[in-house]
C-alpha cells in the first residue's frame, strides 16, 4: 500500500525524521490558509500523487506550462498555483499518458538547499535484511544513477539480531561527504528511519532528495513510503490513510472479493489458481507471442460466485481480446471453476474467444459442465496447448 507525501512525513516525524514544516489543502482557500500559516518567505506547491517525477510532470491541456511542484514566493502566488493544480491532471513518467487527477496539495515552507542526496531503506530479497541505499546523486531516479554511476551507490546491510547501530548511520554519513554536525544528524535521521521501517512494517522508505541546508542541517525533502499490505491488520492507523482515488478500481473491487489482481498492458486476460501458476500462464502466453492483460490469481478455495467476480473484473478492461482460464484442481476444484466460468459467460453475454485449461480435482466433471453449456468455449490439454490456442484465436478474431 502506498500513501502521499504528506501522510509519510508526518508518520515519520514521530520517529523524530526532520521535515519542513508544511500542510495539507484540498482546496484554494486551505492552501492560502495553509502558506498563511508557515508564514513564508518562500512556499512549495506540491500535487500529492501516487506517482513520482511530479516536478517535471506537465498538466494535460497545458504541456509547456509548470510541473506539479513549484516554488513561489507570496501567498497569492500560492493561491494562483493551487487554482491552477486542483483538479487537473498531471503526467508524470510514472503515471502513464492517461495521467493522475491532482486532487490534494501539501504546501510546505520553502528550503535553502545546499546539497542533493539519495537515500532509501527496503528489504533486500538477496539478503533477506534490510538494507540502506544512498547515493550523493541525490533529485535523480535511483535507477538511472544505477544504470550511469552505479559506483556512486552505496548500500549498508543492517543484521535484524542487533538491528540499527551508530555505526550504520556513520557509514553511510561517511559515503554521503558529510561533516562534523552533520554526521551526527544523518546518523538520528537513519535510525528514525530504521524504527519507522521496522515499526509500521514498511516494504519502502524513499528519501528523494534528502538535503543539506544552508545551514547544515539534514533533512528529508521529500518522502515515500510503502507498507506490506499482509501486515495492515496491525496498523488500522495506516490502513486509514490508504488514498482509494491513486488506485486501479478494478484493482480494488478485486480485493474487495478476496482475489489477486493486477492490470497489466496486454490483451489475453489470465483466470488462474495459484500465483506460480498464473506467473507461468502470462510467460507462456509471451512465449507464444501474445500479451497477458492480468494477472488474476483466484486462490485455493474460490466459490463459484468468486469466480463469476473474477470473470467480470477480467472484461471490465476493455482492451481484453480473449481470456484463458487455467486451473489446477487441488484445494480447487474444476468443476466449481467451470459453473463459475458459464455462469459469467452467460451473465455478460461474452464476445471474445474463451480458452479454458482444467486438471486435477473432478476436471471431468468440469470439462462435462463446459461442453454442455452450449457456449463457445475452446477446450485446452496443456498448459501450452491452451496459451497457442487462444494466441491465434485472438488473432484470427482481430
Amino acid at each position: 500500500m502506498n500513501i502521499h507525501e504528506y501522510q509519510a512525513k508526518a508518520l515519520l516525524t514521530k520517529y523524530g525524521v526532520a521535515v519542513p514544516r508544511g500542510g495539507v489543502a484540498y482546496t484554494v482557500k486551505e492552501a492560502e490558509e495553509a502558506a498563511q500559516e508557515l508564514g513564508g518567505p518562500v512556499w512549495v506547491v506540491k500535487s500529492q500523487i501516487h506517482a513520482g517525477g511530479r516536478g517535471a510532470g506537465r498538466f494535460k491541456g497545458n504541456e509547456k506550462g509548470k510541473g506539479g511542484v513549484r516554488v513561489v514566493t507570496s501567498v497569492a502566488e500560492v493561491r494562483e498555483n493551487a487554482n491552477e493544480m486542483l483538479s487537473a491532471v498531471l503526467v508524470t513518467k510514472q503515471t502513464g499518458p492517461q495521467g493522475k487527477e491532482v486532487k490534494r496539495l501539501f504546501i510546505e515552507e520553502g528550503c535553502d538547499i545546499a546539497r542533493e542526496l539519495y537515500l532509501g531503506m527496503l528489504v533486500d530479497r538477496a539478503t533477506s535484511r534490510i538494507t540502506i541505499m544512498a547515493s550523493t546523486e541525490g533529485g535523480m531516479d535511483i535507477e538511472e544513477v544505477a544504470a550511469s554511476s552505479p559506483g556512486k551507490i552505496v548500500t549498508v546491510t543492517i543484521d535484524p539480531a542487533t538491528g540499527f547501530m551508530p555505526h550504520h548511520g556513520r557509514n553511510v554519513a561517511f559515503a554521503l561527504e558529510l561533516e562534523g554536525e552533520q554526521v551526527r544528524s544523518a546518523v538520528k535521521l537513519l535510525g528514525g528511519l530504521y524504527r519507522a521501517f521496522t515499526d509500521l512494517d514498511a516494504s519502502l522508505v524513499e528519501i528523494n532528495p534528502l538535503v543539506v541546508t544552508g545551514a547544515g542541517e539534514v533533512i528529508a525533502l521529500d518522502a515515500k513510503m510503502n507498507f506490506d499490505d499482509n501486515a495492515l491488520f496491525r496498523h488500522t492507523e495506516i490502513a486509514d490513510l490508504r488514498d482509494e482515488d491513486e488506485e486501479d478500481p478494478a484493482e480494488l473491487e478485486a480485493a474487495r472479493h478476496e482475489l489477486n489482481y493486477i492490470k497489466l498492458d496486454g490483451n489475453i486476460g489470465c483466470m488462474v489458481n495459484g500465483a506460480g501458476l498464473a506467473m507461468a500462464t502470462m510467460d507462456i502466453i509471451k512465449l507464444h507471442g501474445g500479451e497477458p492483460a492480468n494477472f488474476l490469481d483466484v486462490g485455493g478455495g474460490a466459490t463459484k460466485e468468486r469466480v463469476t467476480k473474477a470473470f467480470k473484473i477480467i472484461l471490465s478492461d476493455p482492451h481484453v481480446e480473449g481470456i484463458l482460464v487455467n486451473i489446477f484442481g487441488g484445494i480447487m476444484r474444476c468443476d466449481v471453476i467451470a459453473e463459475g466460468v458459464v455462469a459469467a459467460a452467460r451473465e455478460v453475454s461474452l464476445q471474445v474467444p474463451l480458452v479454458v485449461r482444467l486438471e486435477g480435482t473432478n476436471v471431468e466433471l468440469g470439462k462435462k459442465i463446459l461442453s454442455e453449456s452450449g457456449l463457445p468455449i475452446l477446450s485446452a490439454d496443456d498448459l501450452g496447448d491452451a496459451a497457442e490456442t487462444v494466441v491465434r484465436a485472438v488473432k484470427e478474431a482481430s
